[in-house]
C-alpha cells in the first residue's frame, strides 16, 4: 500500500507540474500575442501616416530598411487598385483574406494572427494614377508581421530542471508520508491477525491519542473489540468453572447418598432420599435456566401479552419467598402505591423476573430486602434492593450479562444457577423494557436492581383499575413486609 500511495502522490505532483507548466505557457503565449498585436497596430498606423508618396522607390526602400530596426518578420507597402488587385506580393504568412479593403478604405487598421505570426495592416493614402489611359484610385497599405515570442521560452530548460527536482522531493516526501500513514494500518493488520490466532491481549498503538481522525478511531475500535473479546473469554471461562461446580456439587451428593443407601450404610434412608431429591431439583433448576436462556437468545421463547398489574405480581412473588426469607432471618418489605400499575406484559414472565431479582437479593442480603413498585412517565419500575455488600462500581454495567460472575460472593450458600439476572435481562428486553443496576440508597447501602417496563395505554389501565379496585389499600401496601 505504501508503494501505491507513493505512486499516487507522485503522479499527482507530476500532473500538477504539467498542468501548471502548460497553463503558464499557454497564458504567456496568449499574452505575448496580444501585446505583439497591439504594438504592431500602433507601428503600422504610425508608419502609414508618415508616408507621403508610396510611388517613390526611394521611399519604399526606406520603409523596407525599417525591418531590422523594428524587429519585424516582414514589412511591405502594398498597392491595391479599385478592383482589389495588386501587383505587390503579400508578406509571408499573410493571406489575401486577411486584407479587408473596405475596412481599410474606411480608415481602420486591421490585425490578426496565424499561430505565433502576428500581422497588422494600416491604410497609408490614396493616390490617383493613369492606367490604360484612365485615371484610377490606388490604395496604399502598410502590412507588418512579427513572431510573438513567448517570454518563458528561455526559461524552459530551468523549468524542466526545477520540475525534476520537485518530482524527486515529492517522491521522497510521498514515500515517508506513505510509510507514516500506513504504519497504523500495518499495526492494525498485524494485531487483527494475532487476535484471530487467539492472542486476545494484543492491542494496537494509538497513533494520535485524543484525536478523532479515522486512523485513531480505527485503532480504538480494534482495541475495544480485543478488550471485549478478552473479557468475554475470561467470563466464559469463569462461567464454565461455575457451571461445572454447580453440576459437580449436587452430583457428588446424589452419588454419595445413593451409594450409602445401596450399601445399607445409611441409618435413615428417608433422609438420604430427601437429600437426593433436593439435589435433583437443584440440577433440574440449573438445566431449566440454561434452556430458558438458550431459548431467549434464539428468540424461541413465547410470550402472552396482556394487561398486568405489576403491584400484584410483585406482592405475590414476595409472599412466595417469605418462608425462605424467614429461614435466613431476612425481612422482605414491599413498597407499592395504592392504585394499580398496569403494564402490557406476560404475567408468568413478569413473575419470573421478580422472582429472580428477589432470589438474587436474598443471596447477598444481611437482614433486609426491599421490593418497590412505582411509575414515572411512560414506564413502570420494579426495584429490588438489599442491605448486602453492594456491587463494585466497575461491575455495575455487566451485572445482567450472561457470563457475569460477581466479585463479591454471597454470604450464604449459593443455590441458584447464576443465570438468573441474565434471564431477567432477556425477558425484560423481549417485553420492550430495560434493566439497570445501581447502588441502593441509605439506609440499605447494598445493591439495587431495577426493571423498567412500558405502562399500558390509559384506556387499558383504566379498565384494569376498575376490574381490580382494591378495597383495603393498607393491607396491600404492607404485603410481605417484615419487621
Amino acid at each position: 500500500m505504501t508503494r501505491r500511495l507513493t505512486l499516487v502522490i507522485l503522479a499527482t505532483v507530476a500532473a500538477t507540474l504539467l498542468v501548471a507548466g502548460l497553463g503558464t505557457l499557454v497564458l504567456a503565449r496568449l499574452g505575448a500575442r496580444e501585446q505583439t498585436e497591439r504594438d504592431l497596430r500602433g507601428q503600422a498606423t504610425e508608419l502609414a501616416t508618415s508616408l507621403d508618396d508610396v510611388s517613390n522607390p526611394a521611399v519604399l526602400r526606406v520603409v523596407a530598411g525599417l525591418r531590422n530596426s523594428l524587429n519585424l518578420e516582414g514589412i511591405q507597402v502594398m498597392r491595391f487598385g479599385p478592383a482589389g488587385r495588386t501587383v505587390d506580393t503579400y508578406p509571408d504568412g499573410v493571406l489575401p483574406s486577411d486584407i479587408d479593403l473596405d475596412a481599410l478604405r474606411a480608415g481602420r487598421t486591421l490585425s490578426g494572427n496565424h499561430g505565433s505570426l502576428v500581422y497588422a495592416a494600416a491604410p497609408a493614402n490614396v493616390t490617383v494614377a493613369r492606367v490604360g489611359g484612365r485615371e484610377q484610385q490606388i490604395l496604399a497599405v502598410v502590412v507588418l508581421t512579427r513572431q510573438a515570442d513567448t517570454p518563458l521560452r528561455p526559461a524552459t530548460g530551468w523549468f524542466l530542471i526545477a520540475a525534476l527536482a520537485t518530482l524527486a522531493i515529492g517522491a521522497l516526501v510521498a514515500w515517508r508520508f506513505g510509510r507514516r500513514l500506513t504504519r497504523p494500518l500495518r499495526d492494525a493488520e498485524e494485531a487483527t491477525r494475532r487476535i484471530s490466532a487467539g492472542d486476545l491481549s494484543t492491542r494496537v498503538p494509538v497513533p494520535h491519542p485524543g484525536s478523532r481522525d479515522e486512523l485513531t478511531s480505527l485503532t480504538e475500535s480494534i482495541n475495544a473489540m480485543a478488550a471485549t473479546l478478552e473479557r468475554s473469554e475470561g467470563l466464559e471461562r469463569q462461567f464454565l468453572l461455575s457451571i461445572s461446580h454447580d453440576l459437580r456439587t449436587p452430583l457428588t451428593s446424589i452419588q454419595g447418598y445413593a451409594e450409602a443407601i445401596t450399601d445399607g450404610a445409611l441409618p435413615d434412608p428417608a433422609e438420604g432420599g430427601a437429600v437426593i431429591l433436593s439435589e435433583a431439583k437443584r440440577l433440574d433448576r440449573l438445566v431449566r435456566d440454561l434452556l430458558d436462556l438458550a431459548k431467549l437468545e434464539s428468540r424461541q421463547f413465547t410470550f402472552t401479552f396482556e394487561p398486568v398489574d405489576l403491584v400484584d405480581v410483585a406482592a405475590a412473588t414476595a409472599e412466595g419467598f417469605r418462608p425462605e426469607a424467614d429461614d435466613a432471618a431476612i425481612a422482605i418489605e414491599l413498597r407499592a402505591p395504592a392504585h394499580p400499575v398496569v403494564v402490557n406484559g406476560d404475567t408468568d414472565r413478569l413473575a419470573q423476573v421478580a422472582g429472580n431479582l428477589i432470589q438474587n437479593a436474598l443471596k447477598f442480603a444481611r437482614s433486609r430486602v426491599v421490593v418497590a413498585v412505582d411509575s414515572s412517565g411512560p414506564w413502570a419500575r420494579l426495584d429490588v434492593a438489599d442491605d448486602g455488600p453492594g456491587i463494585a462500581t466497575e461491575d455495575l454495567p455487566y451485572v445482567f450479562e450472561r457470563l457475569y460472575v460477581a466479585r463479591r460472593q454471597p454470604r450464604g450458600k449459593e443455590t441458584g444457577s447464576g443465570l438468573g439476572l441474565a434471564i431477567v435481562r432477556e425477558l425484560v428486553t423481549a417485553m420492550h423494557g430495560e434493566v439497570r443496576a445501581s447502588a441502593a440508597g441509605e439506609p440499605l447501602g447494598g445493591a439495587c436492581l431495577s426493571v423498567f417496563v412500558p405502562l399500558a395505554s390509559p384506556a387499558v389501565s383504566s379498565a384494569s383499575s376498575g376490574a381490580a379496585q382494591r378495597t383495603d389499600s393498607s393491607s396491600t401496601s404492607s404485603t410481605g413486609s417484615m419487621s
